[in-house]
């Protein structure tokens, strides 16, 4: 049976918010989430829907991919399909063939699921084992585990969103892919709403916090003992029942080396706890040994490592 692919329009986001949901299981691999296409939903519908692809058959859908830049596809396939070499002989055709307009002709990446049958189509045409990732999770059926130790945690509404963003942009200012686009001024300079925040920044926040994939995210901002917001995280549930993830947690430069990244981990497990999830989940490139150790402090399990799938040319 032929396998459709197609760009959603801006209408169709809350459906495939919602397909991708369905998706999430404990004891599945570590995998696209709702909470992805939230993160990514900052820079505006239009952006957001021409970034995924969508594969149906027979009617369903089969398969969701996120372009996260032009050279980075991160995918999925519904559960019960990870091991159809049918449909995973068609995903690596598209994903392959620069002519099909899912990535360009030359170095390329795809991130997908651990043990889909996608690695094996792939790696017969040729694409190689890329960066390892390690995923990490902690169940949530214990109390509610939502220890902040010294900080202070709000839950950042508009009136918030200025020291959430600030903390967030300096956490990542270092990277080329930093989340926002906003200035980061040192905590002690940071209150809200921030006169040194740009116009761009909140915009994006505003459109984050109004798309479909929203609905069960929360993010949280992390005060120290002098009232300075000094981390920040933001949380994606699934539905009740169903693994939620974290995307992105911070801390400020000036303020590491205090276990913040550890407590506004805490605080964040516990929110989506509040929010139903079964389960917090997160993946973080494996040469990020500070990262993992982190979420390891804060009683988070590895999972089996992940590596992309890469096409050098």
């Amino acid at each position: 049976m032929p396998v459709s692919l197609t760009t959603p329009t801006t209408k169709q986001f809350a459906t495939i918010v919602t397909t991708l949901g369905s998706w999430q299981r404990d004891g599945a691999p570590f995998q696209l989430h709702p909470g992805d296409l939230g993160w990514h939903a900052r820079k505006g519908p239009a952006d957001t829907a021409a970034a995924l692809r969508v594969w149906a058959r027979d009617g369903r859908t089969v398969a969701i991919g996120l372009l996260d830049g032009e050279d980075l596809l991160r995918m999925t396939c519904a559960p019960d399909l990870l091991a159809d070499l049918e449909l995973a002989r068609a995903l690596a055709g598209d994903v392959h063939d620069p002519g099909r307009g899912v990535l360009p002709a030359g170095p390329v990446y795809v991130e997908a699921p651990v043990g889909a049958a996608l690695h094996h189509s792939l790696a017969h045409l040729g694409w190689e084992v890329g960066e390892e990732w390690t995923p990490l999770q902690m169940t949530l059926e214990q109390d509610v585990i939502g220890e902040s130790g010294a900080l202070r945690i709000e839950v950042a509404t508009e009136d918030l969103a200025g020291d959430w963003l600030c903390v967030t942009a300096a956490a990542f200012q270092a990277s080329s892919a930093s989340p926002t686009s906003a200035t980061a001024p040192s905590p002690s300079q940071v209150h809200s709403p921030s006169p040194s925040l740009s116009t761009q920044a909140l915009e994006r926040w505003r459109t984050m916090v109004s798309s479909a994939a929203y609905e069960g995210a929360r993010a949280l901002v992390g005060y120290d003992e002098q009232d300075r917001p000094v981390a920040a995280i933001c949380v994606w549930s699934a539905g009740p029942g169903r693994p939620g993830i974290i995307e992105p947690l911070g801390v400020h430069p000036d303020a590491r080396g205090r276990g913040f990244g550890r407590s506004m981990t805490l605080a964040g497990a516990g929110e989506l706890q509040r929010l139903g999830a079964s389960s917090a989940h997160v993946a973080t490139p494996s040469s990020n040994v500070g990262a993992v150790a982190t979420y390891l402090a804060a009683g988070f399990s590895e999972l089996p490592r992940r590596r992309d799938r890469q096409r050098s040319a």
